[in-house]
């Protein structure tokens, strides 16, 4: 399933998930500038959890928050900026911009982590803004349960779009996550790094508690 909207407008102008925006769109230009040294830049900036949990040191620390900002190739991005789009607008409205940006690197660091401790000899760089994102589509199923989320389904060789309650497609999101992510635990190749959205999630999930009963007068819906 693709989302495509929400029927849920922002009060305030969602300054931060812009810069996100922005940030990761310049960052994946260059990339694509550097051609055949793409591959050194990956392994030098993306979060490889060998180098986090037995080198240490600041330079393997920082990665966990560079990688959150490399993207492998073009649908990567493109999957991830559109969640962020759709998403995250609402969630920096809730809680406020620079405690949004907290959340936001939280939620990343915490999907960093739980990939890394279920594969700590891996020395697989992992790289991607979708770790800190899950954590905005944590927060949101909590804040925004009865949101619409108009989203693209497949019917065979057909396409439909239509609308469904956040819950239920973002319900469906994480339990893909989990079933994927609990088949690959332990693997040190490549691939895709569900556990850290599972850790994202649930990091998301976690740090919107607080604001559940916060600013309900600033939510309405687009008929």
């Amino acid at each position: 399933m693709l989302p495509l909207k929400d029927d849920i407008r922002s009060r305030t102008r969602p300054i931060v998930t812009y810069v996100l925006l922005g940030i990761n769109i310049i960052v994946f230009f260059y990339e694509v500038s550097l051609g055949s040294h793409l591959n050194n830049f990956i392994q030098v900036y993306g979060a490889t959890p060998y180098n986090i949990f037995y080198r240490g040191g600041l330079s393997s620390y920082m990665t966990i928050f560079s990688s959150m900002f490399i993207h492998a190739n073009l649908m990567h991005i493109f999957g991830n900026m559109l969640f962020l789009w759709i998403f995250a607008d609402n969630i920096e409205d809730r809680i406020g911009h620079i405690k949004f940006i907290i959340f936001y690197l939280v939620c990343g660091i915490a999907a960093v982590l739980l990939h890394g401790v279920t594969a700590m000899d891996s020395q697989v760089p992992m790289v991607g803004a979708s770790g800190a994102i899950s954590g905005v589509l944590g927060a949101y199923i909590l804040l925004y349960p009865k949101a619409r989320i108009l989203a693209l389904i497949p019917f065979g060789f057909f396409l439909r779009a239509t609308y469904l309650p956040s819950v239920i497609f973002l319900g469906i999101w994480f339990l893909y996550q989990f079933l994927f992510g609990v088949s690959t635990i332990g693997a040190k190749g490549g691939g895709v790094a569900y556990l850290a959205h599972i850790g994202g999630f649930i990091a998301g999930l976690l740090l919107a508690l607080p604001f559940r009963k916060k600013r309900k007068n600033y939510e309405y819906t687009i008929l």
